[in-house]
């Protein structure tokens, strides 16, 4: 099963970090060449413990739909996302906050799995799991700016 572990720091505090982390209307921001669009569940603000959102976007050439729930939620220091429903097998995306002297240290760590057995792992390996990487590395890049900016306030309402 693929994992993909990042560590972002962000010159921005703790409690900002792990909001802006959760606000659908940054996502939406941070992955619109990708044409992302809210269908169902929390359509703005900030998603919470078993809120549910329901993203359609275009990725790998194809239109698709993913599902997925807060599962676990700790304010300022962690929550998790797992897929309800969509084209993987298994997604759970734990996102960890921690506070350090000048700022916080955000780290992802993403766990998927792909049907298609033989098939699915082949494509991890060559594809996928960059495709991933660079995907949450852009989601990343754009919390860093907005939060290190004052643009963070409009994400937070």
């Amino acid at each position: 099963m693929p994992f993909i572990h990042l560590t972002t720091f962000i010159a921005a505090p703790q409690d900002r970090v792990f909001d802006l982390s959760r606000s659908v209307d940054l996502h939406k921001a941070s992955m619109k060449h990708h044409e992302e669009k809210i269908i169902d569940g929390t359509m703005n603000g900030l998603m919470n413990i078993n809120d549910t959102v329901t993203w359609t976007a275009k990725h790998l050439f194809k239109q698709r739909r993913l599902k997925i729930k807060i599962t676990k939620f700790q304010r300022p220091d962690y929550f998790i996302d797992e897929q309800e429903a969509g084209d993987f097998k298994m997604m759970k995306h734990e996102h960890y906050f921690k506070s350090i002297e000048n700022g916080t240290i955000m780290i992802d760590q993403f766990h998927f799995e792909t049907p298609k057995g033989f098939i699915g792992r082949l494509i991890n390996k060559f594809y996928l799991e960059n495709y991933m990487t660079q995907l949450l590395k852009e989601r990343n890049k754009m919390i860093k700016e907005v939060a290190e900016s004052n643009l963070w306030k409009q994400y937070l309402v």
